[in-house]
């Protein structure tokens, strides 16, 4: 399986035109890469829409968040509280769950801002390859 999946960060900064993740993308043009954009990431991300937003949305393909991504989410969930990584689940971890699941099925390195969020699920997910974009002042 070959594919990359975008979380809100990447589609952030990807709004705000960072050359870093402007260059993965053409990478991914180029290799004809898929570029999956997890439901959960469009709706923190989407507050209206824009033309630049609307482009960004054509690189890639929404993926819902489908039975087999909330099951594997929820299981991801259960795994980290256990293990004591989490201590409550909230929106923000759930949708970090659903992420990882999302790639783990359906494009297997993501790109975040949020390195240290996703980092916590890498036990569940040690097929996902998290890559950290480039924090910019």
């Amino acid at each position: 399986m070959d594919g990359l999946t975008f979380d809100t960060s990447a589609l952030i900064a990807l709004e705000k035109r960072s050359r870093d993740i402007g260059k993965v993308v053409e990478g991914a043009v180029r290799t004809k890469t898929r570029i999956t954009i997890p439901a959960g990431a469009l709706a923190e991300w989407w507050r209206g829409r824009s033309d630049l937003r609307d482009d960004i949305l054509a690189m890639g393909i929404v993926q819902p968040l489908d039975a087999a991504i909330a099951k594997t989410a929820g299981e991801a969930l259960a795994f980290i509280h256990r293990k004591g990584r989490g201590k409550r689940v909230d929106d923000k971890i759930t949708i970090d769950a659903t992420v990882m699941a999302t790639a783990a099925l359906y494009g297997p390195t993501i790109y975040t801002g949020d390195f240290d969020d996703l980092a916590r699920f890498q036990d569940v997910f040690p097929m996902v390859r998290i890559l950290g974009l480039a924090r910019r002042p």
